[in-house]
């Protein structure tokens, strides 16, 4: 409903009128269990739970008027200073209304809200495997307010307390610690939060302990009890013991460079089911979806990825939680900064040493992606209303606002940068804050004009070019080298770059190593780099050495040239990777033909040492075979990184991550008969690869090729879940069951997602998977005009987290004409006045499919 929306103009008006004192919220979660409510059918519909919550604050004007946040079904009783409310006549389904109001107040709300199989507020999910009913909350940006009546925005900040009546034999934990007493939970008071990170988590989870001890110079020690869970199911798979590690590695690292003591008691992390994001950083509680709970054999760069997100999230403690943005506008102040001190403590304080290589391959390309859309927009965002909101948390926010940070880093120096957030948490802590907050910090340490590099990097969208210009003397050696910047028309911003030139040549070897190199500030449209006149001529320059700045990489001739014939032979792995992402920034850009960039990959992957890259490789590879190559090569494409595959799988160590990786790589491209017959082998054990060892997990990889190319039919799919009877399991299951090719299978899996609400966010999300097979293009050709005339009832209908999952994964990307462009367009044209957000993700899918067009004219032309 409209009402549901909240712009950034009633927060402010609301947050200049109220200061909260504090939350008492009860909720009553019995109902969780049992007998689904009469009337739900087979879907579980709406069941409810009660919540009663008690708001303390106080009005800056008395008599004046505002309103409380809440969404749920139905409010029993409303309460105003003893005064009792018609909730008929004061609540209309998202807000309360508030009239007359005193200088203290006291707001009683007792309501019935709705369990969500969303994920957003609570989230019930009933394990397929035994039954069992698991529990948690969600709530960034502002689903709070579906679990317990409060002031849904950022600034309004207070203490909270919870008590939980929950099911005999269950566990509840929230932000605080809680005890069990009269068979209701309560826990400690918090310090003041803001709503969207409160959090309630319970059910009966497997919880494992440690301990965490720190004495600091002053001679004072901090204690802080940790606890991870997970489903009882996964339980067997559960490798808490790294979890602690990683958790007391990073919480060292924040101490030590923060000067700010973990402020929030305990430290619990919950791994829970068919969860929407990676993880959230509820202060005490954290959540993180449990797919980082490792069912099978998987690569380091897994681990490192799960590693990642547990530090990112303990940023935050102090990012986010203890000084938290004023509002969306500046979602970077917590999320970029969490980003780039998820990849500087990884580096810093755990195992994973080459973690700025997966930052510069992996997290950029994110950024470079969401930068080059329309929808593109400043680091520092223009975020008008709650919709906004949810949808930029975006690539922008996150990985080009880390970018940015590391290269403010390179430009202020680490010292001034670490001093300046210590001085922001000291100053700030438990308040809320806007750029210029931090921005002041920055400028007493580094003694650098911060404005004019906020207006640069913060205030502006876009992503420079930064090429390299040679010119060589007749002895052979650098007479002039100058990097040309460049912007695009939409986003003409130039900016200031602190980068690093490298120079690399080849050796006798046969190796390509650098040689020489340079810092310099890039500032305009052409900056000379004096240093290196007179250096020997070089094979390759690479412009953004070490992964300084932020920008695209582009390359010389000569340079262009190298790469194409020794790319594999750099024996940097960061420069490697940097290459490779500049390699594949010119085939989205349709300066390189795809086909070159899969000629690349098959000549020069296998010898890709870094396995978080090589899986990077693996999924440009397909998505250059899947939108950028001429149509009419796609088949010879597919046959040729098919063939690479199988080749590099069986070269691999035995036993080996590589050779882990190249297999799931052959099961996505396979298409052949003979393809599809090993991997049919593979799962009945007739054929053998040495070493490779056929786990769940992988036969699900397996399985699903081949169910898209009709070899796999529903009762082997069958089977295989009564083989793996688990939540994941399923999942797996549901996609395969939707990757069938038959109009009939198609028809069905539309109809669950479009047309019925009955399944959960997960399945939601398996079966679009499913239903987009690259190799079904004609198959899936009549959902185009389908898609154009459901969205927009879609996206009224239905939660918005499910709005985003159809509106971007049912776009028909594989209709890829101009047929479908036009057909976007019009839609466009015929819905100036849909939803903003709406209008953004269509907007996106267009200009991805524009993309796609132009990448395919380029790689005919080569062809």
């Amino acid at each position: 409903m409209p009402g549901e929306n909240l712009s950034r103009d009633e927060a402010r008006e609301r947050a200049a009128l109220l200061s909260v004192d504090g939350y008492d919220v009860s909720l009553d979660l019995r109902s969780a269990v049992g007998a689904s409510p009469a009337g739900e059918g087979g879907t579980e519909g709406q069941r409810t739970f009660r919540s009663v919550t008690t708001i303390r604050f106080r009005c800056a004007e008395p008599g004046a008027a505002t309103f409380a946040d809440l969404i749920a079904p139905s409010v029993t009783a409303v309460s105003l200073n003893g005064k009792d409310l018609d909730p008929g006549e004061v609540f209309d389904g998202s807000r309360i209304r508030l009239e007359d109001l005193a200088a203290d107040n006291e707001l009683v709300v007792d309501a019935e809200c709705a369990y969500s199989r969303t994920g957003e507020g609570m989230h019930r999910f009933v394990d397929p495997e035994d039954g069992e009913v698991y529990l948690y909350t969600q709530y960034e940006p502002a689903d709070s307010r579906r679990v317990f009546a409060n002031f849904e925005q950022p600034d309004l900040k207070a203490p909270f307390r919870f008590e939980v009546r929950a099911p005999q034999g269950w566990t509840v934990w929230s932000n605080g610690v809680g005890e069990l007493a009269d068979e209701v939970w309560r826990f400690a008071e918090t310090k003041p939060i803001s709503t969207y990170i409160t959090a309630v988590v319970a059910g009966p989870y497997h919880y494992a302990t440690d301990s965490y001890s720190r004495t600091f110079d002053d001679g004072t020690t901090l204690e802080i009890p940790l606890g991870a869970m997970c489903r009882k199911g996964l339980a067997p798979h559960f490798d808490s013991d790294d979890v602690f590690l990683v958790t007391k590695q990073g919480l060292d690292f924040f101490h030590d460079h923060f000067d700010y003591p973990y402020p929030f008691g305990k430290y619990d992390q919950a791994f829970v089911p068919e969860y929407n994001l990676g993880a959230m950083e509820n202060p005490g509680l954290v959540t993180f979806r449990e797919e980082f709970i490792f069912r099978g054999k998987v690569t380091q760069a897994s681990y490192e990825g799960r590693a990642n997100v547990v530090l990112h999230e303990m940023a935050h403690m102090w990012f986010g939680d203890l000084v938290t943005m004023e509002w969306w506008d500046d979602l970077w102040l917590k999320e970029s900064f969490a980003d780039f001190m998820g990849a500087f403590s990884l580096v810093g304080a755990t195992r994973f040493k080459d973690g700025w290589i997966t930052f510069a391959n992996r997290r950029k390309a994110w950024a470079y992606r969401a930068d080059q859309l329309p929808s593109t927009h400043p680091i520092t965002a223009d975020i008008r209303d709650l919709q906004d909101a949810k949808l930029n948390f975006d690539g922008i926010t996150y990985a080009k606002g880390a970018s940015v940070l590391k290269q403010l880093v390179a430009y202020v120096g680490q010292d001034a940068f670490l001093e300046g957030a210590r001085r922001y948490f000291k100053r700030n802590a438990y308040g809320n804050t806007r750029l210029g907050d931090l921005l002041s910090v920055l400028e007493e340490t580094s003694g650098r004009n911060m404005a004019a590099w906020a207006r640069s990097w913060l205030q502006t969208a876009g992503v420079n070019s930064l090429t390299p210009q040679v010119i060589l003397g007749s002895e052979g050696r650098v007479t002039e080298l100058a990097i040309l910047q460049e912007a695009a028309e939409s986003h003409p911003e130039l900016r200031p770059h602190r980068v690093a030139v490298g120079l690399y040549r080849s050796t006798p070897e046969g190796t390509v190593e650098r040689y020489a190199r340079a810092d310099v500030d890039v500032d305009g449209p052409r900056t000379v780099v004096h240093e290196l006149v007179g250096a020997d001529a070089p094979d390759l320059v690479l412009v953004n050495d070490d992964d300084l700045t932020y920008c695209k990489i582009r390359f010389d001739e000569g340079s262009l040239a190298t790469m194409r014939e020794r790319l594999g032979e750099i024996t940097d792995p960061l420069a490697r990777a940097l290459c490779w992402s500049a390699l594949w920034n010119l085939t989205r850009d349709a300066l390189m033909p795809a086909r070159d960039f899969i000629d690349l990959v098959l000549r020069f992957a296998g010898r890709e040492s870094d396995i978080g890259v090589l899986q990077m490789l693996h999924a440009w590879a397909n998505s250059a075979l899947t939108y950028y190559v001429a149509p009419h090569w796609r088949t010879e494409g597919g046959r040729l990184l098919a063939e690479g595959a199988l080749r590099e799988l069986r070269l691999a160590e035995p036993g080996s991550q590589h050779q882990l990786t190249w297999a799931r790589f052959f099961a996505t491209v396979a298409s052949e008969e003979a393809d599809l017959q090993l991997l049919q082998g593979l799962l009945a054990g007739t054929a053998k690869i040495d070493g490779l060892e056929v786990d769940q997990e992988l036969r699900w990889a397996f399985l699903e090729p081949l169910a898209a190319h009709g070899v796999t039919d529903e009762a082997a799919l069958s089977a295989e879940l009564a083989r793996d009877d688990t939540a994941s399991g399923k999942r797996h299951q549901v996609r395969c069951l939707a990757a069938r090719p038959s109009a009939a299978v198609k028809a069905q899996a539309w109809a669950a997602v479009v047309e019925s609400d009955a399944l959960s966010n997960a399945l939601v999300e398996a079966t679009i998977a499913g239903f987009t097979q690259p190799s079904q293009r004609e198959l899936l050709a009549p959902y185009a005009a389908k898609y154009f005339e459901a969205i927009e009832r879609v996206w009224a209908e239905r939660s918005i987290q499910i709005g985003m999952d159809v509106v971007k994964g049912l776009f028909p990307s594989l209709q890829d004409s101009q047929g479908t462009l036009d057909a976007t367009d019009a839609w466009l044209a015929a819905h100036e006045g849909a939803a903003p957000a709406l209008r953004r993700l269509v907007l996106e899918a267009r200009d991805d499919l524009a993309r796609t067009l132009r990448g395919q004219a380029c790689d005919v032309a080569a062809g």
